[in-house]
């Protein structure tokens, strides 16, 4: 078998990237590099491309299809290289790599944490997650070699999603920091912001030798801190409205629930159940705070002064105290 194996790569004459991993960006060819000098043919498919290193530099990069006679065309680094490889084992072995020219669509990308900015609406931090899809291809191979790839066996999209995970938070964080966007502002705006972010990060891939074609947001997030603020104006806002529907200010419906839990707590300091006097003042004051009083706020004030009296003068039991109370709050 070994003595077959040897056969074989004597006779060896094509250097292709069979049927390359749809995963792989760029993939050293290894089929014995000391071998190179018996092949006669080099082929570089539809969609791929190929660059040379020798002593630990790049020779040349070929980025079309073609097929090129390694022993007769006239390509002067592989000349040199054949040469030093004919006459003796070279140390430094030629290194072939294969890369990717095709379009890399539909990348998925994603917030590593959630960006912190300022509300600038509502002045409360918020937390935004967003998570969406990009795509790239390769223009400038021999720059993201040397830069990202280096000495690798094998470079796959998936590593590459690595290196770029972080580099997607900083453009964003600072896009929201200066765009004036609050929370209630982001889903409308999502275009808008993908179209900066796709601006930012262009200049990024460019640095790596890489052309980005597309880049999406196709949704985003708030922490739960975030979230429970966003509850909280919510509720607000509603019963706000509500106060309006009523005839009502926000401050007078505040004033009005604090008068109806007071009644339901006679323990309270502020409740009922405090002595007639206190009760009658804190009827007055609060029908001071609201102008006009309502009729409805001032007859349940009336008759809950006047229920409470009775209980005090003992013409009534605590039951039917509690019994009647019930039924004005019920009518209220």
């Amino acid at each position: 078998m070994a003595l077959f194996d040897g056969i074989k790569r004597q006779l060896r004459s094509v250097i292709e990237w069979q049927q390359p991993d749809a995963n792989c960006l760029f993939q050293q060819w290894t089929d014995n590099g000391d071998e190179i000098k018996n092949a006669s043919t080099l082929i570089v498919g539809p969609g791929q491309g190929c660059i040379f290193v020798y002593k630990g530099k790049v020779q040349a990069v070929i980025q079309e299809p073609c097929a090129i006679n390694l022993k007769t065309d006239n390509i002067p680094f592989w000349t040199t290289i054949s040469r030093v490889m004919q006459f003796f084992e070279s140390e430094h072995k030629v290194g072939i790599y294969f890369f990717k020219r095709t379009d890399i669509i539909d990348q998925k990308w994603g917030t590593t944490s959630a960006i912190k900015y300022q509300d600038p609406q509502y002045h409360f931090p918020v937390g935004l997650k967003a998570f969406g899809n990009y795509s790239y291809r390769i223009v400038e191979p021999r720059h993201l070699f040397e830069a990202v790839v280096g000495s690798q066996e094998a470079f796959y999209i998936d590593d590459f999603r690595t290196v770029m995970a972080s580099r997607f938070l900083q453009p964003l964080s600072d896009f929201l920091a200066s765009s004036h966007f609050s929370y209630t502002d982001i889903d409308q705006n999502r275009d808008d912001i993908a179209l900066e972010m796709r601006t930012t990060l262009s200049g990024i891939f460019t640095g790596l030798g890489l052309h980005l074609t597309d880049f999406r947001i196709e949704g985003t997030d708030f922490d739960e801190e975030t979230q429970s603020r966003i509850n909280r104006i919510a509720d607000l806002t509603a019963e706000a409205q509500a106060a309006k529907a009523a005839g009502l200010d926000y401050a007078q419906l505040q004033q009005l629930e604090a008068m109806r839990e007071a009644a339901r707590n006679e323990g309270g300091g502020a409740g009922m159940g405090m002595g007639l006097g206190a009760g009658i003042s804190f009827g007055q004051n609060l029908s001071q705070a609201i102008t006009p009083p309502t009729a409805a706020a001032s007859n349940i004030t009336t008759k809950l002064t006047e229920l409470k009296s009775l209980l005090d003068a003992g013409l009534i039991s605590d039951e039917d105290y509690a019994s009647k109370k019930q039924q004005l709050l019920n009518d209220f």
